[in-house]
């Protein structure tokens, strides 16, 4: 247990609910504007993401890691067993915190974890190199996330429609894709983590949209093989980050999903 103050805002009025984000603050923004009409949203940075800070020094962000110190941000602020969304990263992190039996319900979408060692390097490699793009634009995004083609080219690996974002959304995932101080160890340290099955205590959803390439959707398939008491759900037409391609259908389904 660490000492650091995890970035959250808190949203809204009703049952609460945590959304986990990492690289995917911007995507969650439209779908969070929908579930504020109906829940509290408390949207919390990982750390080493957003505004949160890493991790002490020493400390590796494994996945375990993360979510136990997501785990320890729950009795900071009041939270027990809150129902819980994540995307990537994030939808590891929860299905990590359902292991762990903090959470009062799961919803994962594209968790990673579920890839084997080639599918793990080709997802990091390619967030790697658009790390580097990220990095090397500077306060230069703008030239790229523009214009329909310049977003269509640096997000459509986790977008399924990448030219329908905004300008100003595309730009906000650039600048925290460069800034974020823990991504090199976190993708570092998630080339190795494998999810392993469990029988979970509460209710867990994993969502994995049908135009995913990052971690493409045979991997749900695998999913449903580790978490057979899950329920498993297709998102047709969404990508890696399906916030983005469809908010009003991931609202959706975090609402029907979740418990308080």
């Amino acid at each position: 247990m660490s000492d650091i103050l995890l970035a959250s805002s808190r949203r809204g009025a009703g049952p609460p609910l945590v959304v986990i984000r990492q690289l995917d603050r911007e995507g969650w923004a439209p779908v969070i504007e929908l579930l504020v009409r109906e829940r509290e949203v408390m949207a919390v940075d990982l750390p080493g993401f957003g505004d949160s800070p890493q991790l002490p020094g020493g400390t590796v962000p494994t996945v375990q890691a993360l979510a136990a110190e997501v785990a320890t941000w729950f009795s900071a602020v009041g939270l027990t067993r809150p129902p819980v969304v994540g995307n990537s990263l994030g939808g590891a992190v929860a299905l990590e915190l359902a292991r762990m039996g903090v959470v009062g319900s799961v919803v994962a979408l594209s968790p990673i974890g579920l890839w084997n060692g080639p599918e793990a390097a080709y997802a990091l490699g390619s967030l790697r190199i658009a790390r580097t793009m990220a990095e090397s634009l500077g306060h230069r995004t703008a030239r790229v996330t523009g214009s329909s083609l310049g977003r269509t080219f640096a997000f459509w690996q986790l977008v399924a429609r990448p030219w329908r974002m905004t300008s100003e959304a595309a730009d906000g995932a650039l600048r925290d894709l460069a800034r974020a101080p823990g991504f090199k160890a976190t993708r570092r340290a998630a080339r190795a983590y494998r999810l392993t099955g469990f029988t979970p205590s509460v209710p867990v959803t994993v969502a994995w949209g049908t135009r995913d390439l990052l971690t493409p959707r045979h991997q749900a398939h695998r999913a449903a093989r580790l978490l057979p008491g899950a329920t498993h759900v297709r998102l047709p037409g969404c990508g890696h980050s399906p916030m983005s391609d469809d908010p009003g259908r991931i609202a959706g389904l975090l609402l029907s999903a979740s418990t308080d």
